[in-house]
């Protein structure tokens, strides 16, 4: 009998991220493979909970990433007020010169697991490359698990820029100004890349395409219409990457029924503890129940009205398929998940792909936007009321649930995935 395949997962330290190749490596492990994870410090036991291996690269001496990214985005909270251009300066390149930080200390030990374990395939779920990767000796596979404009296209918004599709003029100015800015981080990274015998990047990229497979994250109901269509042999769009929780159950609320809203900005976005303080005193007067994801900060709330349920953490597929509406900050996990259950969204964008998610749900009807520093109780209120009575938007998104639930993403990509790995093995034979 022939050994399963082995599939290194190696998913950024980010909860999107890692959850969506969860939901994949269980599609795998059901075909008969053997999904393991590469985990940074600060992630340990997150794979392991749901059954899988891990292997953990060690500590370099640097900060570890979990506590690293707390303190990196405490530092920037400020910035999520700006407008997306005028991130650039302040947080995007910043943040880019971490990210090659990151890779550029995780080479060596990530080439010596990657030695000793072996793997049929390593499936990356990052925005940077590590040339580990590349010289590990068997195919591996990109997944672009932020919004579908990571990958570029003269008729694709720019990546973080948050603009309409239309705005030829705006997406030029973006772009010559975020090359700009990300120049000298890319120099060296490409200095980087080149003492590792890997070949420069094309201005402003941090990661190639993988000339094996690339999984597209992006529902057909959000995708765009592409100046230069992407090879289908190497490019695969799912719709979504979806996991299975288990049931949650619904708490009781003191203050009546009324339809359910979900609310959550991620694990680094429940930080900013005054914008949710705020937030929360404005639901006390929705004529509805809020389920309110705090992440490590429930301490931090007092006074809690009593139609809001706080919890540090909630299975989120499961609350969202209860949900009548989805209060996020458009990352794509998020975004896919609300519409694989046909849920409308409201997103209250603060950096990198939300700004792109929150113009595209706009776009394309399955959500509303609402900027995050400037908006008002009433005008909270009022959207908040109007998406739960936009009917049409409802339809529309029912449609596209049974669509992308019919066609499920985690199935293809894993089937997708084995047939890379496949090759793998007929060249070893």
């Amino acid at each position: 009998m022939a050994e399963a395949p082995v599939i290194a997962f190696f998913p950024e330290a980010s909860f999107g991220a890692a959850l969506n190749c969860v939901g994949i490596a269980r599609a795998l492990q059901a075909r008969g493979a053997r999904p393991v994870f590469i985990c940074h410090p600060g992630f340990t036991g997150i794979f392991a909970d749901y059954g899988f291996q891990e292997y953990h690269l060690p500590a370099t001496g640097a900060p570890q990433p979990a506590d690293y990214w707390q303190d990196f985005i405490r530092r920037h909270l400020p910035h999520f007020n700006l407008a997306p251009a005028d991130q650039i300066e302040t947080y995007v390149a910043p943040t880019w010169e971490a990210i090659v930080d990151t890779a550029i200390q995780a080479e060596a030990p990530l080439a010596a697991l990657l030695t000793r374990l072996r793997p049929d395939a390593v499936v990356l779920d990052n925005v940077v490359m590590f040339p580990a990767i590349a010289r590990a000796g068997c195919p591996w596979v990109r997944v672009v698990s932020c919004a579908e404009t990571e990958v570029p296209d003269d008729a694709v918004p720019p990546y973080c820029s948050g603009l309409a599709s239309a705005d030829a003029e705006g997406h030029a100015a973006f772009r010559a100004r975020y090359l700009g800015a990300v120049g000298p981080v890319q120099d060296r990274y490409n200095r980087f890349r080149a003492g590792a015998g890997l070949p420069a990047l094309a201005p402003g990229a941090f990661l190639e395409p993988s000339p094996h497979l690339n999984l597209l994250l992006a529902p057909s109901i959000l995708r765009h219409r592409r100046a230069r269509p992407l090879d289908r042999d190497r490019f695969v769009f799912l719709e979504g990457a979806v996991r299975r929780e288990g049931p949650y159950d619904l708490p009781d609320f003191p203050k009546g029924e009324g339809p359910l809203v979900y609310v959550s900005f991620g694990s680094l976005g429940a930080m900013d503890i005054a914008l949710m303080d705020r937030m929360i005193a404005a639901f006390a007067r929705v004529p509805a129940r809020f389920l309110v994801n705090v992440g490590a900060f429930r301490d931090a709330y007092r006074a809690v009205p009593d139609n809001v349920h706080l919890e540090g953490w909630f299975p989120q597929p499961s609350v969202v398929a209860m949900a009548d509406l989805f209060i996020h900050h458009g990352g794509n996990n998020s975004f896919c998940e609300a519409l694989y259950h046909g849920v409308p969204s409201l997103i209250l964008p603060y950096c990198w792909d939300g700004h792109d998610n929150a113009v595209r749900a706009v776009e394309t009807g399955t959500g509303y936007r609402l900027d995050r520093a400037s908006w008002t109780g009433a005008g909270l209120t009022e959207t908040i009321l109007a998406a739960l009575a936009d009917s049409a938007m409802r339809d529309r998104l029912a449609a596209n649930a049974a669509r992308m639930q019919a066609e499920s993403g985690v199935d293809l990509a894993a089937e997708c995935i084995l047939r890379v790995a496949g090759r793998r093995e007929k060249a070893a034979g």
